[in-house]
Parts: C-alpha cells; sequence; structure tokens
C-alpha cells in the first residue's frame, strides 16, 4: 500500500474511531532506520538514484540541472 493510499482511507474511517485505530495499528509504514527511502534528493525530495559524493545529496536530474552552478564541468 502506498502512502497516498493509506492516507485517503482515513476519509472512510473518521467515523469508526475503533476501527481507524485498528487500521493505523496495522497498515502504518514502518519508520525505518536504514535503507534506499531515507536518503532523499535535498531539492526535490526524489528518492531514487541520489548523488551524496561530496555531500550533495541531490537526485541525477537535479545535479544535472545545477552542476554549473556548483562549478561542476561537462567534458564530451
Amino acid at each position: 500500500m502506498t502512502y497516498s493510499n493509506y492516507r485517503k482511507a482515513f476519509k472512510q474511517l473518521k467515523a469508526k474511531p475503533v476501527k481507524l485505530k485498528k487500521f493505523i495499528k496495522h497498515n502504518a509504514p514502518k519508520k525505518r532506520s536504514c535503507g534506499r527511502s531515507l536518503k532523499r534528493c535535498g531539492r526535490c525530495g526524489r528518492i531514487r538514484s541520489i548523488l551524496s559524493s561530496y555531500g550533495l545529496n541531490l537526485c541525477r536530474q537535479c545535479f544535472r540541472e545545477t552542476a554549473t552552478d556548483l562549478g561542476f564541468k561537462k567534458y564530451n
């Protein structure tokens, strides 16, 4: 179940507090201490393809947009 689907069910269960509590207990995404989902792009928030070298913490798309401003040169 994705994060957005998890939140959508709250609207239906607001009138039933006992069922809402049970739903949250069993369907909430668990807190993570390591892994891919903790590292996010500092600019746009993407989870995948993070460049963390040099302390950048940018996804590859944001890096391409801001590379020249950061001082990187493109070689052919």
